[in-house]
């Protein structure tokens, strides 16, 4: 950090995976090919660069800050294509593989970004609270609109603990590594953007009705013909948050 000029900045989540083992393993979980394009978000001092650079097919980085980024050009040079800006922002370049240690700060966005994206698989490492809200239950207080959203597009399973201490400097929450596999949706809808907006108007007014939450939303004027429209998002499956979804989609 001293030779490089950075200073952690907390605004933008930068907590540096200083493990080998752990940065080892994430790749691992990845299965790389060599015919494999790959995307680093956030590759900071590079200690997955150092692992992703050597496979597949090409190593695009996306890399926000200008000290990190001009580190990582001096160092890797043209073995990798690093594109110097915001990963919210700018426009994903086409990909098999997505690997990263995302900033805290940005995990959402990234996350539902991503889904909207063509790819084979994904390793990233989040908030530990980040990752029961991926992969949680219905009925569980981390059950979100994040949670239906992947579950819809894609398989999620928790691939191992990142303790606190495995970080410089180390944060106040331990971390998971989470991998994402696309995937068919395993029920159907009339229209995938009501649906999108349908769950995103329910889990914004999580404690109220689903009829309420419809009807404060402007997505219906009525509650008439709704299903579900007594009950709570938080209690109701994705598939049954589909149900509601194409009542909608057929009433406007």
């Amino acid at each position: 950090m001293a030779a490089a000029g950075v200073v952690p900045k907390r605004s933008k989540g930068q907590n540096f995976l200083i493990d080998d083992r752990v940065a080892d393993r994430i790749v691992g979980y990845a299965g790389i090919t060599d015919s494999d394009r790959l995307l680093e978000v956030g590759p900071g001092f590079g200690v997955l660069t150092e692992r992703l650079a050597p496979l597949g097919k090409g190593l695009t980085c996306i890399e926000l800050d200008a000290k990190l980024a001009q580190h990582i050009r001096a160092t890797y040079g043209d073995r990798v294509t690093l594109i110097e800006g915001d990963a919210v922002k700018v426009p994903f370049p086409e990909f098999d593989v997505f690997v990263s240690n995302l900033p805290y700060s940005v995990s959402t966005p990234v996350i539902f970004k991503l889904l909207e994206q063509s790819f084979r698989t994904a390793v990233v490492m989040v908030q530990k609270e980040f990752a029961d809200r991926m992969v949680a239950d219905v009925g569980s207080p981390d059950y979100s609109r994040l949670t239906v959203n992947l579950f819809y597009r894609a398989d999620c399973e928790i691939m191992e603990p990142v303790p606190a201490s495995r970080f410089d400097p180390r944060p106040k929450v331990d971390s998971a590594v989470v991998r994402i596999t696309p995937r068919p949706a395993p029920f159907e809808v009339l229209d995938e953007a009501t649906f999108f907006r349908v769950t995103e108007a329910c889990f914004n007014h999580r404690r109220k009705k689903i009829g309420t939450s419809l009807r404060n939303t402007g997505l219906v004027e009525s509650s008439e013909g709704i299903p579900y429209k007594d009950e709570r998002v938080e209690d109701l499956r994705p598939a049954e948050i589909g149900e509601i979804a194409d009542a909608v989609y057929s009433l406007r």
